[in-house]
């Protein structure tokens, strides 16, 4: 080889070992995410965690369970945190009637998902009146999924004297039930499933019903998912690669576990029937429902003009879902 073809060479490679090492040392994207909840609905991103498809994409997470909607809602704002992982609820459309920058950006489960579990004496939707309900906030997805509940079978809770009692997450609510504090909760099939096996009354499976619902998935300031299109996308792509690694089923200890841990189980077995359930939870197409969010709003509006005077196709920015498709991931 001649004396300018292998300086030529040598430059290359000085240069492609410069661009590598520039490439591997790119720091990772920092975003907050929060949630109201802790279930299986929740699962795609406790396995995206524990699987590393966060830091795979470039993306270095951190999930923080928060209280309530309110405060989910707050901190994502005033732009503390870049995304809410939840459902269409009274928080959020709430923020925005009241002038927040908030948008659903993607759905990953487009509907109802849990079971309606009352005391063993109560046998049928009527048998609420007059009872109390569990759940985490008054005006968070828990509350929602409650009032729809209740709206489907034709119950009123001021004219039924049904009431609330805010208990806080999943694990809290079912305890509740469990001990007489309450009488009936909206709770996701892990705990659903537990409180059934015991002998309490499963009222409702409302996948099985004709609910229109915007279930879980992530919600974001508009003004971020314009300005910050590489982070959504990013996120996008870890909890695709997490809903692929759940479906898997080669994957079932490690979904299991991750689960296990997140809902703070002390043994595994805990939650295989959340494990079951959310094999075939999240949709295989992931756009936010139009009609999920305008059945919320159809509920809300009744006693809040603000709400009612939202537009479903508006509080929806599908750009990164669009990308996602087009790049042939689901």
């Amino acid at each position: 080889m001649k004396m300018g073809s292998i300086q030529s060479f040598l430059l290359f490679i000085a240069f492609l070992a410069s661009h590598l090492q520039a490439h591997a040392a790119a720091p990772l994207t920092k975003v907050i995410m929060t949630s109201g909840s802790a279930s299986e609905r929740d699962g795609a991103v406790y396995v995206a965690q524990d699987q590393g498809f966060f830091r795979k994409h470039g993306v270095d997470l951190s999930f923080v369970q928060v209280r309530n909607g309110p405060v989910a809602m707050s901190a994502l704002s005033s732009g503390e945190t870049q995304f809410h992982w939840g459902s269409v609820s009274g928080a959020n459309l709430g923020a925005i009637a009241e002038g927040a920058d908030l948008v659903f950006v993607a759905g990953f489960i487009n509907r109802l998902s849990g079971m309606f579990v009352a005391n063993p004496k109560i046998k049928t939707p009527a048998d609420l009146k007059g009872k109390s309900l569990g759940v985490n906030s008054l005006s968070g997805g828990g509350w929602i999924f409650s009032m729809l509940m209740l709206d489907y079978w034709g119950l009123v809770p001021e004219r039924d004297k049904i009431q609330f009692r805010t208990l806080g997450e999943q694990a809290v609510m079912a305890q509740g039930v469990l001990n007489g504090t309450v009488d009936a909760s909206f709770l996701g099939y892990t705990f659903g499933k537990m409180l059934e096996g015991k002998g309490f009354s499963v009222l409702a499976d409302s996948e099985k019903l004709p609910i229109p619902y915007q279930g879980s998935g992530l919600i974001a300031r508009r003004s971020f998912v314009t300005s910050s299109p590489a982070a959504v996308d990013s996120v996008l792509r870890a909890l695709l690669d997490s809903v692929a690694f759940i479906r898997n089923p080669d994957n079932k200890s490690h979904v299991t576990k991750s689960l296990a841990k997140a809902l703070r189980f002390r043994r595994i077995e805990d939650a295989e029937d959340g494990y079951r359930t959310m094999v075939n939870l999240y949709d295989r197409k992931i756009y936010p429902s139009v009609d999920g969010i305008r059945n919320v709003i159809r509920l809300l509006g009744a006693n809040n003009e603000k709400i009612r005077r939202l537009k479903a196709e508006e509080l929806i920015d599908d750009s990164a879902v669009r990308r996602m498709e087009k790049e042939g991931r689901f």
